[in-house]
């Protein structure tokens, strides 16, 4: 097996698993890191779902890794963007709540504040809904390419 299989495999693999244990609402997501139970493993587990979403599908497309098209470049572009971001997320993060929890309250002030916490939900969100938009958009494009070649096919 190559080694690019296996790295979409393994990839797929944390992908799916962090999906599951955030959807079901997981007691492993809430066990302490630390002493004083300030950093849950919710927090890393996400971490490896947001970076691992996106290089899910880097990986798995190979017109991502070796784009032949104009459409396919930019994608890829954006896709590369999403890889960075889902990376620098918990960064980020802890940057806008003030803690490795992300928890936000009704501050005054940025960090930890209303308006942190709406551009928290903007990243997370970003980066998983941006991720499986480029999918989306890869496919249909994949179909009208299928749909333009059938036609060129026709008319000839």
């Amino acid at each position: 097996m190559k080694r690019i299989n296996i790295w979409f495999y393994i990839f797929l693999i944390v992908t799916i698993s962090s999906i599951i244990l955030l959807v079901t609402g997981s007691p492993l997501l809430t066990l302490p890191l630390d002493e004083f139970h300030t950093i849950p493993l919710g927090t890393f587990i996400t971490w490896l779902g947001m970076i691992s979403l996106p290089l899910t599908i880097f990986i798995g497309c190979r017109e991502f890794r070796n784009p032949t098209t104009k459409l396919n470049r930019i994608l890829s572009g954006f896709l590369k963007i999403i890889i960075v971001l889902g990376i620098l997320w918990v960064p980020i993060s802890y940057l806008l709540a003030g803690n490795l929890s992300f928890n936000f309250s009704e501050k005054d002030t940025f960090q930890g504040g209303q308006t942190a916490m709406i551009w928290f939900w903007r990243l997370s969100y970003g980066i998983g809904i941006g991720s499986i938009s480029i999918l989306i958009i890869y496919l249909i494009s994949l179909i009208f390419k299928k749909n333009k070649t059938g036609a060129n096919k026709e008319l000839r």
